[in-house]
């Protein structure tokens, strides 16, 4: 499949602001930093980071359910997730295990966030390493034993209070703008190159286009037979 060809056929039912609106937030996306949520299981706080995540321009989103269903709440998302890359971990006997070593097959860090473990706070973490995920566990339970073994580093937030934790939303929003913000900041590659924002932007216009399924279906029956001009 020619995506670029694709992506120029699709666009050509998109109003001009809505296209560029399109070329303008693709150029704040990045997969340097991605999120792991493991067996979270409250709608309102699984859909509240999802919403901040793709406000912040993080596109991937690991999805861990070993005993809890991952399910998010449309009204607090507010559409978030027709923009995200959701990928679920669910098939397996150990789905933990599963997504890690997936990930760091794939070059991530593992970044797990303990307020019970002495890590990095957000503002010291070193960016300049590597891509990485941040994986949040539950507000009860927090991560998993396997999560915290297999980490290859640890971030905490410092509190002040008597309370000891913050809400997983919370956290979550506090930890993705910090790091986000340091690095827009920095001189790392970490926009997408170009393969993953044609992928992404043909994703995108799929969602915005009414109907794109059809017209993708008859797309290819008119060039799979190389006689269509495009």
């Amino acid at each position: 499949m020619d995506i670029p060809k694709l992506y120029t056929f699709l666009t050509q039912f998109l109003n001009d602001r809505r296209l560029q609106m399109l070329e303008e937030k693709i150029l704040f996306r990045t997969q340097y930093l991605s999120i792991l949520l493991e067996d979270v299981y409250q709608s309102k706080n699984i859909s509240a980071v999802l919403r901040t995540a793709e406000c912040m321009g993080i596109q991937n989103i690991h999805i861990i359910e070993n005993q809890n269903r991952f399910e998010y709440n449309p009204y607090v998302t507010r559409g978030a997730d027709k923009w995200l890359t959701l990928t679920r971990y669910n098939t397996e006997a150990n789905n933990s295990l599963n997504a890690i070593r997936k990930l760091k097959d794939n070059g991530y860090r593992l970044i797990a966030t303990s307020p019970n473990i002495n890590g990095s706070s957000p503002e010291e973490f070193d960016i300049e390493k590597g891509k990485f995920v941040v994986a949040f566990g539950t507000e009860w339970k927090g991560l998993s034993d396997i999560i915290l073994k297999e980490a290859d580093e640890h971030i905490r937030i410092p509190m002040y209070g008597y309370t000891e934790s913050l809400n997983l939303s919370v956290s979550a929003a506090i930890v993705m703008y910090t790091l986000m913000n340091r690095l827009r900041n920095s001189e790392l590659p970490w926009q997408l190159d170009n393969t993953n924002s044609e992928n992404i932007k043909l994703k995108w216009a799929m969602a915005m286009v009414p109907r794109s399924d059809l017209l993708i279906e008859n797309y290819h029956k008119k060039y799979s037979d190389g006689n269509g001009q495009m």
